[in-house]
């Protein structure tokens, strides 16, 4: 066994995760290089090498796995940079991006502007075809037309083309074609099928879905090809494995031809990592937070699952139709500016990043962040920040908090600083309240689970605030995502449009798609060297009453072998029971409709294990003590080491517990305990 390492980007740092041969674990962090995330990847990469005593050469050729969670797609789409896209359509359809379901996605704001069009309407070109609902022709494929707007595209300088036909995901024979037509009249230009990217309805859905991957497509293969012929040129032998939105990993190779499957993928990692560790405490209901330097992003798990969705997935304003895992984020991170507008006190969206960052990091920052409030309310060690890596500048920024937010507010720069971390908290607060008010459960009767370098500082806060009694911080919590991507399995998700009456299903048409689609899945997951038994495919089925716009994909009742009228029915009242779960109500006596059938095949590899916190006494684990703010003043508060403390170690608030790469703040009242992995168990009376 060689080597694995797991690499996270984010908006502030870049974090690492390294296995060893051994069997034991090391993080460490770098900071993003946003223009080009390959440069703070290698950088990383050369970081740990050195750590190992190695140069990179050495130390990527004795690497059997890197596994890499990406914000390219995601940052496409925030800075609207992605290729100039084109779209043909079947005619008179042209503008069905723009009709979207005849709302914006907030129904609550009329006012509310159109999203940023990623593809003009100029570059929208409708063709005469068409099918039926069963996939027969009607209108056969013009070819001619199909090469007249070839001709226009070209002049229009287009580097991607979308090509999305009116029931193609029933018969493909039209887009088939005229993406080779299209491949031959621009060679060179990117080409996404909507049967390939998103091959079911509804129509919207399909549209924007491969509208985004051809937006983003481009830039995605760019990246991916050159970190993997980066990452080949330095030594490594093996496949770059890509983190993806539903939760698996697979090969870059795979990933850039679905480039739209990596929207939203970062967060995934941590909820993977986050179910896991949960797993090994016993905690099945939890919900998972990770405050990084720009986002807050939040996941309820339930019976030791996420939710992942499939059809309502808005990223960035456009609907991905794809499932994806569900997770909420919202602009809270360490490097959130704070500001003062008519007169309030404000805190985000926008961030800092890691460039200039916060004003503490000497970088040039000049405006007030949530970092800054917390090294002015002593949470953090400026002498120690990250890993001992940065030392963080006290010089400057009580004065520009003054400056910025104190005076404006008529209050003291110590008051505006737990101004803004209780703001901060509180938009935290109403994150985790959306995500289980949408879900029908109450919070109080949930785990925190946090992570990411800023979660633990802010975790007991918002606890408090949402009648939480237990927080898990896992051990290695500051780079709890790139951990995810280690712990993460291969997984494809092949998925085919079938609409009927479940009472009317045609059980050896769902047989021959099951098989269909388990094939394709087998076949995508080779090249990871994966077969066998280190396979295993689930089927499911996207169901709804007559006349519901949305479905629910529930689990099949028959997972092998032939389907029968007896899975049939007991699919059927898998579906009843889900939508009472999910909406308090079930209509028992309706037949539900079958609107597509959907494979997930996983593909397991050894997971490597967590490390274990040394048990007895802990010995000089207590390194001082300073002044932070609790409840309105500044109390003489304890200060712990956490590499030094043992298992079954109980610390009691008010305290603070520092680890290389995050600080735990342990509020009045609150008592926090070391369990055998090393995580901290806070529990909030």
């Amino acid at each position: 066994m060689g080597y694995r390492v797991g690499i996270d980007v984010g908006g502030t740092f870049t974090d690492l995760v390294m296995v060893r041969p051994d069997g034991s674990v090391l993080i460490d962090k770098t900071p993003t290089t946003l223009t080009n995330q390959a440069e703070g990847v290698l950088d990383g990469i050369g970081q740990l090498a050195a750590r190992e005593g190695l140069s990179p050469a050495e130390f990527l050729g004795r690497t059997d796995a890197i596994v890499h969670g990406t914000t390219t797609a995601d940052n496409t789409m925030i800075e609207m940079r992605g290729a100039v896209t084109g779209l043909l359509t079947s005619e008179g359809h042209r503008d069905e991006i723009e009709l979207r379901r005849g709302f914006k996605e907030d129904i609550w704001n009329p006012a509310l502007a159109p999203p940023e069009p990623i593809c003009r309407r100029r570059q929208r070109i409708g063709v005469p075809e068409r099918l039926d609902y069963e996939g027969n022709v009607i209108v056969p494929l013009d070819e001619d037309a199909v090469r007249q707007a070839c001709a226009r595209f070209k002049r229009l300088n287009l580097e991607s083309v979308a090509i999305v036909f009116l029931f193609s995901f029933v018969n493909a024979e039209h887009e088939r074609r005229a993406g080779q037509i299209v491949a031959a009249e621009l060679p060179g230009v990117h080409i996404s099928l909507s049967h390939e990217v998103m091959p079911a309805a509804p129509e919207f859905e399909r549209t924007s879905t491969t509208l985004v991957n051809a937006y983003v497509g481009p830039k995605i293969d760019r990246y991916l090809r050159g970190l993997a012929g980066r990452l080949r040129d330095a030594g490594f032998r093996n496949h770059l494995l890509i983190m993806q939105s539903n939760g698996g990993i697979m090969i870059g190779g795979y990933v850039a031809r679905k480039a739209v499957a990596v929207l939203g993928s970062g967060p995934a990692g941590g909820v993977t990592g986050a179910c896991e560790v949960a797993a090994r405490t016993g905690i099945k209901n939890f919900i998972s937070v990770d405050m990084g330097g720009t986002s807050y992003d939040v996941c309820l798990v339930r019976a030791g699952r996420p939710d992942v969705t499939a059809g309502w997935n808005w990223r960035h304003r456009y609907l991905i139709g794809l499932p994806m895992v569900d997770v909420h984020s919202v602009g809270a991170g360490g490097g959130s500016i704070a500001r003062v507008e008519a007169g309030m006190l404000h805190v985000g969206p926008q961030s800092a990043g890691s460039l200039p960052g916060p004003i503490c990091y000497g970088r040039g920052g000049t405006e007030p962040t949530v970092t800054d409030a917390n090294l002015l309310l002593g949470y953090l060690n400026p002498d120690s920040f990250c890993g001992g890596a940065m030392r963080l500048q006290t010089v400057g920024v009580q004065q520009v908090v003054e400056e910025r937010l104190a005076r404006p507010l008529g209050m003291t720069a110590v008051q505006a600083a737990a101004g803004v971390a209780r703001i901060v908290n509180a938009n935290m607060a109403n994150a985790v309240r959306k995500v289980s008010a949408h879900r029908g459960v109450d919070p109080r009767e949930y785990v925190l689970v946090v992570y990411g370098g800023n979660g633990p500082v802010h975790a007991g806060m918002q606890a408090e605030e949402l009648g939480i009694s237990r927080i898990l911080v896992p051990k290695l919590s500051p780079t709890f995502s790139a951990l995810g991507l280690l712990l993460a399995p291969h997984l494809v998700d092949e998925m085919r449009s079938y609409i009927t009456p479940m009472n009317r299903v045609d059980v050896g048409r769902v047989d021959a798609l099951f098989a269909e689609m388990e094939a394709a899945a087998r076949a995508a997951l080779e090249p990871t060297g994966l077969t066998g038994a280190r396979i295993r495919c689930h089927r499911l089925a996207n169901l709804c009453y007559p006349g519901q716009t949305f479905d629910i994909p529930v689990s099949f009742a028959g997972q092998s072998g032939t389907v029968t009228a007896q899975s049939i029915s007991a699919t059927i009242k898998r579906f009843h029971d889900a939508h009472e779960a999910l909406h308090t109500y079930a209509s028992r006596d309706e037949v539900p409709i079958l609107r597509g059938l959907r494979v997930q095949a996983t593909g397991y590899t050894r997971k490597p294990r967590l490390p274990r916190a040394p048990r007895g006494r802990s010995k000089n684990a207590r390194s001082g003590a300073r002044k932070a703010y609790f409840d309105g003043r500044f109390v003489m508060t304890p200060v712990f080491d956490g590499t030094r403390l043992a298992s079954p170690m109980t610390i009691k608030g008010p305290a603070i517990i520092e680890e290389p790469f995050t600080t735990i703040v342990v509020h009045p009242g609150h008592r926090a305990s070391v369990d055998e992995y090393g995580n901290y168990d806070i529990v909030i009376p």
